[in-house]
């Protein structure tokens, strides 16, 4: 009782971050004491949902694999998505793929959302960031800056919309957006993408862990702490270091994206957005070797979701393959919807 007492405590937030992990402690040893089958990820707060409810999240019947694809109106590029629950059973990824109109160009954009403390953060991303960003006034004149502001919009309006929420909850994202000859990837958090230019595997993200000395130190600098309990966490509590939501230890955890544009040219074959759940199994050089023959988009991103639960992967599985398209390649694709 006394930690969840001081966990209800009202103090300042760098002692929040100490009431969490002595909570995390202290459900880890009940965990030991009855062997409860508790789900850990080594990026979320899930574990808190069954301390802080006492009644889990209601999940969809349809929780099923899914996926689906389709070619965009100018015929430049296909895309696909594949996307399973796996082992969990609960599912806290989703993803995006819309093509819309802006400006008289056609405008591709990709997403991928992992939730961590329930799926309401990923949810609202998905519901949210992509609508936030084309209506930008810059969108085409300044679009980088366009995807920092909504990033940081869509993070702001849905910490407002949980003021009356008793649970935290967060979201990574990784995101493409298609502009003309241009191909713009923003991330946050543990989500990643690559491409395959000239046939090789390139990584155009970067995974924000806690433990990397930029990190480390912007945490440190804000007053926050990363320490080991399992992994490397901010506050021993959160394994990634940028994050939609996560209200309580918003300070450190930031939503401020890191942006890398690339040019769409004859050397850019395809690009691959996914949740850690591809990623803590299979290797950036053989995602790509293992689609490259794979001219279909769905069958690509199928075969990536079917591998990582053939591996072993213990999280949620969701991947979008977006392939650009020369010489007509498009003309005998799927035209569905996404």
């Amino acid at each position: 009782m006394i930690i969840w007492n001081l966990f209800h405590a009202r103090i300042s937030s760098t002692h929040a971050i100490l009431q969490l992990f002595l909570l995390h402690f202290f459900v880890f040893l009940v965990k030991q004491a009855v062997s409860e089958n508790l789900e850990y990820s080594t990026c979320d707060m899930g574990y808190l949902n069954s301390v802080l409810s006492s009644s889990s999240q209601v999940h969809a019947a349809d929780d099923s694999p899914v996926s689906g694809g389709g070619l965009s109106q100018n015929g430049k590029f296909s895309y696909g998505y594949a996307s399973s629950p796996g082992k969990r059973s609960s599912m806290e990824d989703f993803y995006e793929t819309r093509i819309d109109g802006v400006d008289g160009e056609v405008v591709g954009l990709f997403g991928v959302f992992d939730g961590h403390g329930g799926a309401r953060a990923a949810e609202y991303v998905k519901q949210n960031l992509f609508s936030n960003l084309i209506s930008h006034p810059k969108f085409i004149s300044d679009t980088k800056s366009a995807i920092a502001d909504a990033y940081t919009h869509t993070d702001s309006e849905f910490l407002k919309s949980e003021n009356n929420q008793n649970r935290d909850a967060g979201s990574t994202a990784s995101t493409a957006i298609l502009v003309g000859d241009r191909l713009l990837v923003a991330n946050v958090g543990d989500s990643r993408a690559v491409i395959c230019r000239g046939g090789n595997a390139i990584a155009v993200s970067r995974d924000h862990k806690p433990d990397q000395t930029d990190e480390r130190q912007r945490i440190e600098d804000a007053g926050g702490f990363v320490m080991w309990a399992g992994t490397w966490r901010v506050g021993g509590v959160l394994a990634v270091s940028r994050a939609f939501g996560d209200r309580l230890l918003k300070q450190y955890v930031v939503a401020d994206p890191e942006i890398q544009e690339e040019k769409v040219d004859s050397s850019l074959e395809f690009l691959i957005l996914a949740s850690d759940g591809l990623w803590d199994v299979v290797s950036n050089e053989e995602a790509v070797a293992m689609i490259k023959p794979i001219e279909d988009a769905e069958v690509a991103a199928k075969r990536l979701m079917k591998e990582a639960y053939q591996r072993g992967s213990s999280d949620n599985i969701t991947c979008v393959v977006v392939r650009f398209l020369t010489n007509n390649q498009g003309s005998s694709s799927r035209n569905s919807s996404g």
